[in-house]
């Protein structure tokens, strides 16, 4: 006798949307927490996320809250994709209290994309962008996005139908 367990979830573009919900949440409180990000300019970053997520495109989403004057990151969060979960449904969104309207901060949004996205031509991609409606300018950066010098803790799973985000705050 054999012990064998199939993963026979399979999610759709509602699944990835309802996931990234909870992501929403998320990123909402810790821009309304900070005074940092406009309502209107979290539309704009999850508009693009959600898209890219929708095509497979976004291996993980990090935001972080910076000092202005040394750009040392004080705190952060990070969501991390998982196309071949086995959870079927979220926890709740939170566990943002901790995130404050410090002075001279500001919050930052980095993407990392998954080897579909880097397989696809320079054109392919501004063709995307063009084709999805991007709302902002997404640039490519030389920062630490390990947040080593941080201590982590896993936090939230969100999920749907084995599409997964683990979130993880550093502090």
């Amino acid at each position: 006798m054999y012990n064998t367990q199939t993963n026979t979830n399979t999610y759709t573009i509602v699944d990835i949307r309802k996931t990234f919900e909870s992501c929403e949440a998320d990123i909402r409180t810790i821009a309304r927490r900070t005074d940092k990000w406009s309502t209107d300019y979290v539309d704009k970053i999850m508009h693009d996320i959600i898209k890219l997520g929708e095509n497979k495109y976004l291996d993980k989403v990090s935001i972080a809250l910076k000092r202005r004057s040394n750009d040392y990151t004080i705190r952060a969060a990070k969501f991390q994709v998982n196309e071949e979960g086995n959870k079927t449904d979220s926890e709740r969104a939170g566990r943002n209290n901790d995130w404050q309207n410090i002075e001279d901060t500001y919050l930052t949004v980095y993407l990392s994309y998954t080897p579909k996205w880097h397989k696809l031509s320079s054109q392919e991609k501004k063709d995307f962008y063009s084709n999805n409606n991007f709302k902002i300018g997404w640039t490519t950066t030389s920062d630490d996005t390990t947040f080593s010098h941080l201590t982590s803790s896993n936090a939230q799973l969100y999920a749907s139908k084995g599409y997964e985000l683990q979130k993880t705050n550093f502090k």
